[in-house]
């Protein structure tokens, strides 16, 4: 359900994104840009934390999303749910703990963020780069959480599926701004996130 009254009952994110293209067009560059361009990490480390910014915030529809992202290039079943169980006991990369130490404190503490907790993610092998790319996804998906929570936008698990497979094919965000930008058909057809 959708709290935009021109949109259908059952609209999920490809509907709102259609319906605003103004500013959905530059939204899903920027999502291309950061979680399918260059960068220190992986694909699957950028969608990691996408995911556990949006489990942290108890964003369902970002959480299934790009949890089930995540999954397709390669993070282990189960990893989420022990990332927002304990950070240090999850079975994560080492590298990645500061990582998401990071992507914690900045989602739930902002103002807390000190420059101790920048060079804990210095020390662990990360350059600024990383520093940026990791901050810029935490941010976006804090964003993006608060977009979907105060559109009221939900989809289930057979959803997440879909979104995930449309997300991890070759072109990415490319291809649901496309598909969003041109397609006027349901949401599965366009399923970006």
């Amino acid at each position: 359900m959708t709290y935009l009254r021109s949109l259908p009952h059952d609209a999920a994110l490809p509907h709102v994104l259609r319906a605003f293209p103004d500013t959905s067009a530059p939204l899903l560059d920027y999502h291309q840009a950061l979680l399918r361009g260059p960068s220190p990490f992986s694909v699957a480390q950028r969608e990691l934390i996408a995911a556990y910014v949006s489990g942290l915030n108890a964003c369902t529809y970002c959480h299934g999303v790009h949890t089930a992202t995540a999954h397709a290039f390669g993070v282990e079943e189960g990893l989420l749910s022990e990332l927002l169980a304990d950070i240090d006991t999850a079975e994560v990369e080492a590298p990645m703990r500061p990582v998401l130490h990071y992507a914690r404190k900045l989602t739930l503490t902002p103002s807390r963020i000190t420059p101790t907790d920048a060079e804990d993610v210095y020390a662990a092998g990360w350059d600024e780069h990383a520093l940026h790319d990791a901050v810029s996804v935490c941010a976006l998906f804090n964003f993006m959480n608060r977009l979907v929570e105060g559109l009221g936008v939900t989809a289930g698990d057979s959803y997440f599926t879909a979104a995930a497979t449309r997300l991890s094919g070759e072109s990415g965000y490319a291809g649901v701004a496309s598909a969003t930008a041109t397609n006027h058909g349901t949401a599965a057809d366009t399923a970006p996130e």
